[in-house]
C-alpha cells in the first residue's frame, strides 16, 4: 500500500511517497481503509521536529483519520467491518490503511462525509471543551477568536455560534478575514495592525468582549486580553506564533478577568470516557446541521508535503484534508 513517510526531521518536502506492508488486525485492533486524512499544525512540527515529543523515525505522519472498517483482529465484532468510523493516532493517517484500537474509532453520522470527519475530532471537541467546560460561555456573550481562518479558528467559530455567540474573527489577510465572515463569523478585524483593539468598539458597540480563543500566543494575547470585559475568560490554546506570552498578572487581577488552559488532549487522557458527552452533542450538532464541519479543501496524497509546509508557514485557510478516493 501506499504511504507517505517521515525518514528524517525536516522540512516536509524531504517525504517521500512510498509502498510500505498493509497492516494486520491484532487483539483489539481493527484495519481500516483510509478515505481522508485531516492534517494539522501539529503534524506539521512532528514532521520538521519542532513540536515537544519528537516521534521515533521512520514515522508515517498524520494523526486524524476516517475510513471503513475492512478487518477486525480478535475481541472485535465483525459486524464493524464494512462501518465507517473516524479516529486519533499518533502517527500512520498518510497511508491506505491503518490498524487502529477499536475502542478509539467513532462512527462516522451518515450525514457527515470522510474528509469532515478527519477533520473533525480535535478542532471541534477542543472548542466545544474549551467554551462549554473551561469557559462556562453563554448565548449572547461576544467571543474574539484569533488565528481565526486556520483549521482550529474556523472549527471555534462553527461551535460558538452554535452556542449562541456573537464572533469577532481576528485574522491577518484580506483572504483570511472573508473565510472567517463565510464560516459564520459576525465580524472580521485584521489583528496585525498596530491599533487593532480599537477596531472592536464599532464592531460591537463596546471595546470589551467575554472571551477570547486564543490557539496563536505571541505578542497579540496580552492585546487580546485587554480586550477582555471584567469576568472575561482568556482561552489558552495554543501557540502557533511561535512565542509563548507572558501576561502580567496585575491585569487579570485589575480587570478581573481570568486566563484559563484549554488542553483537550490533555483532558481526555486523564479521563478518556469525559470525550463520550462532547462527541454526542458535536456529532448531534452536525446531523442538525448546527455546524458545518465540511473543510475548507481536500488534496490528494501525493501533495501532502506542500499541504504540511503551508501548515507551518500558517498560510493554510481552514482545515486541510487529504483524500485517498476519487
Amino acid at each position: 500500500m501506499k504511504a507517505i513517510r517521515c525518514l528524517q526531521y525536516g522540512p516536509p518536502a524531504d517525504l517521500v511517497l512510498e509502498e510500505i506492508d498493509e497492516p494486520a488486525p491484532s487483539k483489539g485492533k481493527l484495519v481500516i481503509e483510509t478515505e481522508a486524512a485531516g492534517l494539522g499544525y501539529v503534524d506539521a512540527l512532528l514532521v520538521a521536529g519542532r513540536y515537544q515529543v519528537k516521534t521515533p523515525l521512520p514515522f508515517v505522519p498524520g494523526s486524524e483519520v476516517a475510513g471503513k472498517v475492512v478487518a477486525v483482529g480478535e475481541g472485535v465484532s465483525e459486524a464493524l467491518v464494512g462501518k465507517r468510523v473516524m479516529a486519533l493516532s499518533p502517527v500512520g493517517a498518510l497511508a491506505e490503511k491503518l490498524a487502529l484500537p477499536a475502542a478509539a474509532c467513532i462512527p462516522v453520522p451518515d450525514a457527515m462525509s470522510a474528509e469532515a470527519a478527519a477533520g473533525f475530532i480535535v478542532s471541534y471537541c477542543t472548542a466545544l471543551y474549551g467554551f462549554e467546560t473551561c469557559g462556562h460561555m453563554k448565548a449572547g456573550e461576544t467571543v474574539l477568536v484569533l488565528g481565526a481562518a486556520g483549521g482550529v479558528g474556523m472549527a471555534a467559530i462553527d461551535v460558538a455560534k452554535a452556542m449562541g455567540a456573537t464572533v469577532v474573527a481576528a485574522a491577518s489577510t484580506e483572504e483570511k478575514r472573508a473565510a472567517a465572515k463565510a464560516a459564520g463569523a459576525d465580524f472580521a478585524i485584521d489583528y496585525t495592525k498596530e491599533e487593532w483593539r480599537k477596531e472592536l468598539e464599532p464592531l460591537t458597540g463596546r471595546r470589551d468582549v467575554d472571551l477570547v480563543y486564543d490557539p496563536v500566543g505571541g505578542d497579540i494575547s496580552e492585546t487580546a486580553f485587554r480586550c477582555l470585559a471584567p469576568g472575561g475568560r482568556h482561552l489558552v490554546v495554543g501557540f502557533a506564533a511561535g512565542d509563548i506570552p507572558r501576561i502580567p498578572l496585575n491585569l487579570p487581577l485589575l480587570k478581573r478577568s481570568s486566563i484559563v488552559g484549554v488542553d483537550w488532549g490533555g483532558h481526555i487522557r486523564a479521563d478518556p470516557g469525559a470525550n463520550v458527552p462532547l462527541m454526542k452533542t458535536l456529532t448531534a450538532w452536525a446531523s442538525e446541521g448546527r455546524i458545518h464541519p465540511e473543510p475548507a479543501a481536500s488534496y490528494p496524497l501525493k501533495e501532502a508535503p506542500v499541504v504540511l509546509q503551508r501548515l507551518l508557514d500558517r498560510e493554510s485557510v481552514g482545515k486541510p484534508v487529504i483524500r485517498f478516493q476519487g
